[in-house]
């Protein structure tokens, strides 16, 4: 890097290392924040969504929920982690972004992915968000495993890699929503996932199979995983 760039690249670290520190040190209104995180740039999004400390209106979580998603990762970050505090707050102000959050469930940043599937937990209890959300969840899980039983190595382990993570994060979450997930799209999902050559794949359907104690067909793919090579994936 020469020496004009990495002047440049200085000059921007501290013009937003001094942007975050002035929202941090001085007072702003709920109003002001809001608007920040609507119109600001990366810097003053960012500090914006860690000092405000509620969200009370459909408003205010639409402009939020806007920021989860196709920004830059310092803002995705920090929205993420501070919805595990807002949504426990007002749970309803959020039931109608299962898209979004989908979306979020499978972001690059596995740190996001951790944030969100915590956040929402709390909207198990809310009808309007999980009937939805949960036909959603195994629309888009299905054809990632399709995806990746047809891989050719020969297309770069990156690309493998990538849709094992997505799916990888969509079997967590509905290990967690496993109870409100239809019955023949849950067996399904599982006949397949069981077969990835991925342990940490396997893993994951082993995990959402431990709570499952009803169904003969999946109690069989249960003990065929107790006999897994992969430790992980037999603990279960």
């Amino acid at each position: 890097m020469n020496t004009n760039n990495s002047r440049i690249l200085n000059d921007k670290y501290n013009n937003d290392f001094n942007t975050a520190l002035n929202i941090y040190e001085n007072e702003y209104s709920h109003e002001d924040l809001i608007m920040l995180l609507k119109n600001g740039s990366v810097a003053e999004k960012q500090a914006a969504a860690l000092k405000l400390d509620k969200i009370n209106t459909q408003k205010d979580a639409e402009i939020i929920m806007s920021n989860l998603t196709g920004c830059d990762g310092k803002i995705r970050e920090a929205i993420s982690f501070k919805l595990n505090e807002f949504i426990p707050q007002n749970p309803q102000l959020y039931t109608k972004f299962q898209d979004i959050i989908l979306d979020a469930l499978v972001d690059i940043n596995g740190n996001i992915c951790r944030n969100i599937l915590s956040a929402i937990k709390i909207l198990k209890n809310y009808p309007e968000f999980y009937i939805d959300f949960c036909t959603k969840l195994t629309q888009k899980t299905v054809p990632l495993i399709e995806k990746i039983k047809t891989f050719d190595i020969q297309e770069g382990k990156y690309k493998i890699n990538k849709e094992v993570f997505k799916l990888y994060w969509y079997l967590e979450t509905i290990c967690e929503f496993s109870e409100f997930i239809n019955k023949t799209s849950l067996k399904k999902i599982l006949c397949e996932t069981k077969n990835i050559t991925d342990y940490t794949i396997r893993e994951k359907t082993a995990k959402i199979l431990s709570n499952i104690h009803d169904d003969n067909d999946l109690l069989t793919i249960k003990e065929e995983l107790q006999n897994d090579e992969n430790y992980y994936v037999r603990r279960y």
